[in-house]
């Protein structure tokens, strides 16, 4: 199913090319098998699987070059994509980051949630607006020039 999803216009246009059957084993079987700095999910609504959503601990992403300025163990960062474009625009990516958000800071030693879109990606970028992200500034990442959203556990 996320083979699928990969491959989809939609989402390549921001996700980049899809994996090759060996390189998302690589990447998902890990992160599936419980690694506890990193969890995956499929985001549903009315019992049917509508897109991808994940969490990761900011600060364990160090080697590979993500979040270097971030020191907080506390943060998380998410990353998600709606499987199908007919759901894109309804409101759907909003539902599903509020609810992970909420999810997320259930953790008490989760301090703040971030996140990185392509500054072109007026849509997830609205999106997280809607779900509560504040816009910081750009910056360079492994995956290209990201716009750092931060979203801030409520008081």
């Amino acid at each position: 199913m996320m083979m699928e999803w990969l491959s989809r216009s939609h989402v390549r246009e921001w996700w980049g090319e899809a994996p090759s059957p060996e390189e998302a084993r690589e990447e998902f079987l890990p992160i599936i098998a419980g690694n506890p700095d990193h969890q995956c999910f499929i985001a549903y609504k009315d019992g049917r699987p509508r897109g991808y959503i994940q969490w990761y601990v900011a600060t364990a992403f160090h080697k590979e070059g993500w979040w270097l300025d971030e020191q907080d163990p506390g943060v998380r960062g998410i990353d998600q994509y709606l499987a199908d474009a007919d759901n894109l625009g309804k409101g759907q990516g909003t539902e599903m980051i509020r609810n992970f958000i909420a999810h997320i800071f259930e953790d008490p030693s989760v301090s703040r949630i971030q996140t990185d879109p392509s500054p072109g990606n007026a849509r997830a970028i609205r999106c997280y607006q809607k779900s509560g992200f504040v816009a910081s500034h750009e910056a360079d990442t492994p995956g290209g020039r990201g716009l750092v959203m931060y979203c801030e556990r409520p008081r």
